[in-house]
């Protein structure tokens, strides 16, 4: 059994290793960036389309609600995830 965590351990390593290497690669390299949109961190996402905010639809994205219910039903959501994490974390 402490031969397979080991391994695992191992594993985890190399793969997180070459995970961060390539990422570092790719950023150094310039991977994938449009030198014509370069907006720094932005310019990997949706800089890269030229005029994306008129390749959607915007107004089907309207909000029925008023601002203030979307704020308490965020809030409420916070809650109950903490006080769901609270009673996992007493049984343990």
């Amino acid at each position: 059994m402490a031969h397979r965590k080991k391994a695992a351990g191992i594993a985890l390593l190399l793969v997180g290793g070459a995970i961060l290497a390539a990422a570092v690669y790719i950023m150094v390299r310039r991977i994938g960036l449009n030198p014509d949109l370069d907006f720094g961190a932005g310019a990997y996402y949706y800089a890269d389309i030229p005029d994306y905010e008129h390749r959607f639809n915007w107004d089907s994205y309207q909000a029925r609600l008023p601002f203030w219910v979307y704020v308490v039903l965020f809030l409420a959501w916070g809650a109950l995830m903490y006080w769901l994490w609270k009673v996992i974390d007493r049984r343990k």
